[in-house]
């Protein structure tokens, strides 16, 4: 069984950072891609970057220049670093990873931004 587990999230005002962290435990091995998606009230969910394996990321355009993703693969986690924040990114974020083909979700966090 796999355990993904997310925190960091809070309430902030418009220009401030906060950090994710995502944790994936359990019958896990190997892990390949990690990231992170959102989900704002009314709206479709959103990716929002990907680290792969080998540390090559990729980012959504709306945050591209302002997150900053990371991972440290002995801990099996996954960072999301939030800087410059705006009322827009208002949402619940949740992560992924990958390992042999299968993906498995965190059941997410709510990142709250204030104007």
């Amino acid at each position: 069984q796999v355990q993904v587990v997310e925190s960091g999230g809070g309430l902030v005002q418009a220009g401030g950072s906060l950090r994710l962290s995502c944790v994936a435990s359990g019958s896990i091995f190997s892990i390949d891609n990690m990231g992170w998606y959102r989900q704002a009230p009314g709206k479709e969910r959103e990716w929002v970057a990907v680290i792969t394996s080998g540390g090559s990321t990729g980012y959504a355009d709306s945050v591209k220049g302002r997150f900053t993703i990371s991972r440290d693969n002995a801990k099996n986690t996954v960072y999301l670093q939030m800087n410059s924040l705006k009322p827009e990114d208002t949402a619940v974020y949740s992560c992924y990873t990958v390992s042999h083909g299968v993906d498995y979700w965190g059941q997410g966090t709510q990142v709250t931004v204030s104007s």
